[in-house]
């Protein structure tokens, strides 16, 4: 049956048909669209609608991982709130109360940047500002900003509490924030130190690892000669004098630490030997007769690099019998006169370099541990301990590096100082140099401003990683809790420990996500909690540094708490601030200061399941620990980290039960996207072309947890699909309009054909439900859209077609079809409702339009289970192997203009296939295969008939249809002429104009 009316001296009886009939366009219009449902949604605040008719169901709670508040949202923003979306929503349809409450992460240096250029822009000068004005403008700033990304998310369709997100820098946040903080410090887990830390000099504040990302950089390798002071039986039998002038040869990537060096690392696990030049170059760093010792696996590199012709090696070395060496810099300025032992350590190795390791403890994190490690031996060898604070906080060398005091290791734009150049020059004049070099690496950076970073010794306020919980330290936890049944650490305890049996566990999408969270728990040395900026949550502690004391007073903190929460963290800057938390608390106020370093901004974030998920008055549908935490796989140092290490330290397991990760978006060539090269996709772009419905699909069918690409093509072929799933959604409205209630068919009354769709859409329903409780969206997309197009489209409404716009009005066939209709549409529409939420939405109102009416208000349809029929599964396919075959007869009949339609034809098909014919037999497979006739023969074909390779056992003949085509459906039979009153119609269309006239049509 064709869709178009006959032509010529033939009745018209196309007004006759039951054509489809709809309003629901062919093209979306989505970007015009789009924006009447936001305001409709809006109007009827669906969100809260969700909210009420969640009322007494299971609670699953997604927490927001804050975005920054700084800029338009970008493509990974989009990616990553429409999968949290997916979530949402698709756990709601499951039949959870999903809340989602959005957040912004409103502190740090890049609003302060912004703000400082805004200044500068003006004239201004940050230091001339008293500092909570300061911060008033960076609080203005955040919040524009905040604004805009929210209506920038909402226009993806993203539903949530939009009008109640959670900020960092909300008064009741930063009350919190700083309550977690003083839980901390009450349970002895909060300390100031002085050790290396990353540090910007360009930022003028430490960094944490979470802000540091690795980039090429170039860096000056030299190889420095430390003269052997001291050697005990290093050299087997031999005296150290029988060996002459002899050296320990280091490499280091970072010449401007050298003044810094206190000691030298071997390991013992290495084998060294004493290696003699025996020719060099005249005027060579490595002159002939020298000795150096070196790991005997790198022996012949490091001399290569030092141009060294020949050379012998002499003896193993035993070097923890050399006591010490003499500072390659002795005699500059008298500063460096002391010895510089040798200790053994597990973090040097003869992969690279010389086998031993310069050792700097203000400037690397081993060498500051293996120096503290030894403090004891090194005392009690009268070596002086004390770790040099070499370079200042802008760069320079301080006094503590004597003959370079005002030389740079980096500029105030991120370029290379004076510093290696100097140091170079001081260790060849005191022929300590071996050789130099350049070595193109992955070094850190600062994530923020681009530029490198180095390691200096300050002093900062730490978390423990490593110190045991007391009993009375956990009970300090309890009392300040608002929760003490949550408090689950037993003394013991540690941070780490806490931390990576939670990780054990939690759930993880996808399953290596905990391995790569695991290790950087397992490695990561203790948590640096301290900035030196304006904008953000005071430590607010007060400190004794004469006994290096923390103060923990509940009246205190509450008079804190109290204030920020009135207030705001301002209150901690305000003149008397001091003396108003302190009160009578100390009798020796001026021995005690107000900490003004800022927190860690992962810190802030790290606290939001405290005042998030356990607000009830605020957002009551939330819960904690939260269900899931998801973002991108960046975050596995960012804020899966710094939430779970938060929560470890105060409530003794995760925040979460579930983690889910998802990967970076790149252009559709695999690359990283730039504005430079003019590859990115700007969602705002994408959506103003065609619809935030495409991005989300784009999302939805992704594998998200890797990286994704995204660009023309990939865009164009996610339209393409679209176009496809929305005019199956059309053909079932359009046909869905003859639909009548009273019509519908039973199960067990429907013809086979109607079953087996419903049988499908029973096997569909368990897929989609185990796939969105499993998160995997692209199977569900890819299963709907095989369904949609092949099941459906292809093969179910091409059959039905004849039937649903040509049979009697009394036709089971029909209603049965009708009723199949009306079930498959009522599950795609919610299936499909949390990825399509604009185009599902329009499809239900169509349908069922209403005031009250919402597609995202249903939840999944339960299908009986009586759809399940395996068995008639097994049949079917089988007979659409024998369709396929007989279509692919057809093709070539048309494509040779033997025939123009289907319908002409009516042929002989031969199956010796014994399953294929038993599945056959007693179907009408003229029907089903959309001639007007066909013969079945169970038998083996002639030789020349069509055949496929991939179907064995069937042979079709192709054959001409006999009799005269019927006016109204086009079918060509030997009965069209037999009936009286419609001579030009098949008997069945000649019932079904005599019921259309009895009914008044």
């Amino acid at each position: 049956m064709n869709d178009t009316a006959t032509s010529g001296a033939e009745t018209d009886y196309s007004a006759t048909l039951f054509l489809p009939e709809t309003e629901f366009p062919m093209r979306a219009g989505l970007p015009a669209r789009e924006p009447d449902w936001l305001k409709r949604w809006e109007d009827m605040d669906i969100y809260a609608r969700q909210r009420a008719a969640g009322k007494g169901k299971p609670l699953f709670t997604l927490h927001d991982g804050p975005p920054y508040a700084n800029g338009n949202i970008h493509i990974g923003h989009a990616l990553n709130k429409i999968l949290k979306d997916l979530v949402s929503r698709s756990k709601t349809m499951l039949g959870y109360n999903s809340a989602y409450v959005p957040g912004w992460d409103c502190h740090g240096l890049p609003i302060e940047w912004k703000v400082e250029e805004q200044y500068r822009a003006k004239g201004k000068n940050k230091d001339d500002v008293e500092i909570n004005e300061f911060r008033n403008e960076c609080r203005s700033f955040a919040q524009y900003w905040v604004d805009t990304q929210r209506e920038e998310f909402k226009r993806l369709g993203v539903v949530g509490d939009w009008s109640h997100p959670y900020l960092t820098m909300s008064f009741d946040a930063e009350a919190q924030i700083a309550r977690e903080l003083m839980k901390v410090a009450a349970s002895g887990q909060l300390y100031r130190g002085s050790k290396p830390v990353m540090w910007s000099v360009v930022e003028r504040t430490a960094l944490a690892e979470a802000e540091i990302e690795y980039q090429d950089y170039e860096s000056d390798a030299i190889w420095v000669k430390f003269p052997i002071h001291s050697a005990n039986g290093a050299f087997g039998t031999g005296s150290f004098e029988d060996f002459g002038s002899s050296y320990v040869v280091i490499w280091t990537t970072t010449p401007w630490t050298i003044p810094a060096n206190r000691a030298i690392s071997f390991s013992s696990k290495i084998s060294y030997g004493l290696y003699e030049v025996t020719g060099a170059p005249e005027g060579n760093w490595a002159s002939k007769g020298e000795k150096y010792v070196l790991a005997d696996k790198l022996a012949e590199e490091t001399l290569g690099k030092a141009k060294v012709e020949s050379f012998v090696r002499l003896h193993d070395v035993d070097c923890s019998k050399i006591v010490s060496c003499n500072h390659p810099l002795r005699g500059l300025g008298g500063g460096y006169e002391f010895e510089v032992p040798l200790l053994d350590g597990e973090h040097v190795t003869d992969d690279a370099g010389t086998g031993f390791v310069h050792t700097a403890p203000s400037h690397g994190l081993d060498d500051f541990e293996i120096w503290m490690a030894s403090g004891r031996k090194l005392t009690e060898r009268g070596i002086d301990t004390s770790i040099p604070f070499a370079v200042d906080d802008a760069g320079f060398y301080t006094a503590a590096a004597p003959g370079f005091e005002g030389a740079r290791v980096i500029d105030d734009t991120g370029k290379k100082g004076d510093a290696n150049n100097r140091v170079i020059a001081a260790l060849a004049e005191r022929n300590t140099m071996l050789a130099r070099g350049r070595l193109k690496h992955q070094y850190p950076h600062s994530w923020r401003s681009k530029k490198p970073i180095i390691y200096r010794n300050t002093p900062q306020w730490f978390v423990y990683m490593d110190r045991p919980y007391a009993a009375e330290k956990i009970a300090t936890l309890k009392l300040s809790s608002d929760h003490p049944d949550r408090v689950q650490i037993k003394p013991g305890d540690t941070v780490r420990s806490i931390a990576l049996t939670a990780i054990e566990n939690t759930k993880f999408y996808p399953q290596a996500g905990q391995n790569r969270l695991r290790s950087m728990i397992a490695d990561r040395p203790d948590w640096v909690l301290s900035r030196q900026r304006a904008w953000g949550v005071p430590i607010a502690v007060f400190y004794n540094e004469q006994t290096d004391t923390i103060l923990v007073d509940e009246m205190v903190n509450q008079r804190i708490g109290a204030a920020f929460d009135e207030e705001g963290a301002d209150a901690w800057f305000k003149p008397g601030a001091k003396e108003r938390f302190l009160g009578q608390a100390v009798p020796d106020p001026d021995n005690w200061s107000k900490v003004d370093d800022i927190l860690d901004v992962w810190f802030e974030s790290g606290t939001t399941h405290s005042w998030v998920l356990s607000n009830p008055q605020k957002w009551p549908d939330m819960q904690f620990p939260a269900g899931m935490y998801l973002e991108g796989s960046d975050q596995h140092r960012g804020w899966f980290h710094s939430s779970l290490l938060e929560s470890s330290a105060t409530n003794g397991y995760a925040p979460y039960a579930s983690v889910l990760t998802h990967g970076f978006t790149l252009d559709g060539e695999g690359k990283k996207m730039s504005k430079s090269l003019g590859n990115t996709t700007a969602p705002q772009d994408v959506i103003k072309q065609f619809g935030a419905d495409i991005l989300r699909l784009w999302v939805a069918q992704s594998d998200y947890s890797d990286d994704l690409r995204i660009g023309k093509e990939i865009i164009n072929s996610t339209v393409d699909n679209y176009r496809k799933l929305r005019n199956t959604i059309r053909w079932l409205i359009g046909n869905l309009a003859h639909r009548k209630a009273e019509e519908t068919v039973d199960y067990r009354d429907m013809p086979e054909l109607e079953q087996l769709i419903l049988s499908k859409l029973k096997d569909l329903d368990g897929l989609v439900r185990d796939a969105y409780e499993s998160y995997d969206y692209k199977r569900i997309v890819a299963a709907l859209s095989n369904f949609m197009n092949i099941d459906l489209s292809a093969f179910y409404f091409d059959i039905r077609k004849d039937a649903l716009y040509c049979d009697p009005i009394s036709s089971v066939r029909r209603r049965a079809s009708l009723t199949v209709l009306d079930h498959v549409f009522d599950a795609l529409t919610a299936w499909l409702a949390p990825i399509l939420v604009f185009t599902m939405e329009e499809a239900w109102l169509e349908r069922h339009p209403g005031a009250d009416s919402s597609v995202h208000l249903r939840e999944f349809p339960k299908l009986p289970e009586e759809w399940t029929d395996s068995k008639l599964d097994e049949k079917w396919e089988a007979i659409r192997e024998v369709r396929k075959v007989v279509t692919g007869a057809l093709e070539i009949a048309r494509r040779e203009k033997v025939i123009g339609a289907s319908l002409e034809a009516a042929p002989k098909v031969y199956i010796t296939d014994d399953k294929l014919a038993a599945a056959v037999r007693g179907t009408d497979m003229a029907e089903i295969s959309i001639t007007s006739d066909i013969e079945i023969v169970e038998g083996e074909g002639p030789a020349d008939a069509f055949r496929l390779d991939d179907v064995r056992g069937v042979a079709v003949v192709f054959a001409k249809a006999e009799g005269q085509r019927c006016a109204r459906s086009w079918r060509i039979l030997p009965e069209v002429g037999t009936d009286a009153e419609y001579p030009d119609l098949s008997l069945r269309d000649a019932q079904a104009m005599r019921e259309l006239k009895a009914a008044g049509r």
